[in-house]
């Protein structure tokens, strides 16, 4: 059955929405409410109801739902001032008031939607752990081959997969693969209160996981600081790992490879962070998100801000980034033995391309691919996005 308004053909099985002839790109959260609020149109939706439909019960914040609702009128043509379609009722909800017609698919492509209906991607949370008695949290989902994402900075399991900044990429990952994501010592649903907060113990968290979840052989991802846990870890178990995937990553950390003046810049930083980090104004957090995603919406950015301040602590942010700072895997690159792919933005605006290109040349037989862009944390819709997917997608299939 499809859905008929306006100039708008709403496809649930396809998971699609087209105005006119053209294909509307809808984040997963967006569309899943915009179908929950035109199936319901016979009546108003209460914020309660929304959050049970689309979110499953979980705890969401006011702006949260609020840049949802705002981004299906957006979606539809329509607007909070205008409210054509989707009309606010005083204390109580929003309605979807458009005529609907409802329309069924031919049978072709009933049939297409039947031998392969839409997946649901839910994830399962989990803990274990580790040997000095830090508790992790990690999650599982999709179907197919297992492909681990080593941890960067920063993570959370459940913000991560409704974020609007890392929601498309993971879902990406999650449609033809069993994806396992997890939150390293010190953030996100992990404990917070940790004595050692280093690279060697970044290390063993992820040796942790992976012997939790109880892989053999598997796909390993990492992004940005991940990268050098990921390469270390390769190193240590080349028998167990399948493909390496790197992107937006360094073999050396900014401490390791910058001159005095950049050192000192980033000893501010952290500084800064150490005070400013835990406050209500996103000042202080709105400086790493210009660096990680200058090209993102008002949306992301907001998402990004707020991601920081309730995914770690002020303290562990600055030990977690001083960590990080102090990488330097260098002399590990020529042990990696599995094939890997290396991925980089030109105009990454937080780890310089040339830190890529030399990660990758210290690989034996590594692939360095070079994709357009300045967003560090690679957003839907940036000009190497499509090419991004591409290549990792291939590169795992082979």
């Amino acid at each position: 059955m499809q859905f008929l308004f306006e100039n708008h053909v709403l496809d649930a099985e396809r998971r699609e929405l087209r105005r006119g002839s053209e294909l509307v790109a809808l984040e997963p959260q967006v569309f899943d409410l915009l179908v929950y609020l035109v199936q319901n149109r016979d009546r108003v939706v209460s914020k309660d109801d929304m959050i049970a439909a689309v979110w499953g019960g979980r705890i969401v914040s006011e702006s949260t739902l609020t840049s949802r609702i705002n981004a299906v009128r957006k979606a539809v043509g329509d607007s909070g001032d205008e409210q054509r379609l989707i009309r606010t009722s005083a204390r109580k909800g929003i309605r979807f008031v458009s005529a609907v017609t409802e329309a069924a698919q031919s049978s072709e492509s009933t049939t297409t939607a039947a031998a392969a209906p839409p997946i649901v991607l839910q994830h399962e949370i989990h803990f274990c752990t580790t040997a000095d008695g830090v508790r992790l949290a990690y999650a599982e989902v999709g179907q197919g081959p297992p492909l681990v994402k080593s941890a960067n900075w920063l993570n959370h399991l459940e913000y991560d997969w409704q974020s609007p900044v890392w929601s498309p990429f993971l879902h990406e990952l999650a449609k033809d693969r069993r994806l396992i994501r997890y939150d390293e010592r010190g953030n996100g649903l992990s404990d917070w209160d940790v004595e050692d907060i280093s690279f060697e113990a970044f290390v063993r968290d992820l040796e942790t996981i992976v012997d939790a979840v109880n892989l053999d052989r598997f796909d390993m991802f990492g992004i940005s600081g991940g990268c050098g846990i990921a390469i270390a870890y390769a190193v240590r178990h080349p028998e167990r790992l399948r493909r390496l995937v790197l992107y937006g990553g360094f073999a050396r950390g900014s401490r390791k490879r910058e001159s005095q003046r950049q050192i000192e810049l980033v000893n501010a930083a952290t500084t800064l962070m150490r005070h400013g980090w835990g406050q209500e104004n996103p000042a202080f957090r709105q400086m790493f998100t210009s660096q990680f995603i200058p090209g993102g919406t008002a949306e992301q950015a907001q998402w990004f801000n707020d991601l920081q301040r309730m995914t770690t602590s002020p303290e562990n942010a600055a030990r977690t980034m001083e960590a990080i700072a102090d990488t330097d895997v260098s002399n590990l690159l020529p042990l990696v033995q599995v094939p890997t792919l290396v991925l980089h933005c030109r105009d990454d605006a937080r780890v310089p391309f040339e830190e890529g290109r030399k990660m990758a040349a210290g690989i034996p037989g590594a692939r360095f691919v070079a994709l357009e862009g300045r967003n560090h944390v690679i957003l839907e819709g940036d000009p190497g996005w499509g090419r991004f997917l591409d290549e990792i997608k291939t590169f795992l299939r082979s």
